[in-house]
């Protein structure tokens, strides 16, 4: 049955992003910076607010990117 071998290590990975994606919202204002930075922009109207986090998000595929380039040279 490698169909549910698959299935059970695809819910494995989905619970464990979920976990780290609950601990990053958790920790995330620990770091005031976050949303802060040079190139972050935010327009503010009569009653609307827009927020576009350009940097923040360079800054957060970077790091991704890193880890993710990590792992995939130590799982084969």
């Amino acid at each position: 049955m490698p169909f549910l071998d698959w299935i059970g290590r695809l819910l494995i990975i989905a619970g464990a992003l979920t976990v780290f994606a609950g601990v990053a919202v958790l920790l995330i204002r620990r770091f005031p910076f976050i949303g802060h930075l040079p190139g972050d922009f935010v327009i503010h109207a009569d009653t609307v607010t827009i927020f576009v986090p350009i940097v923040t998000f360079l800054l957060i595929s970077l790091f991704l990117t890193l880890i993710l380039n990590v792992v995939a040279r130590i799982i084969p």
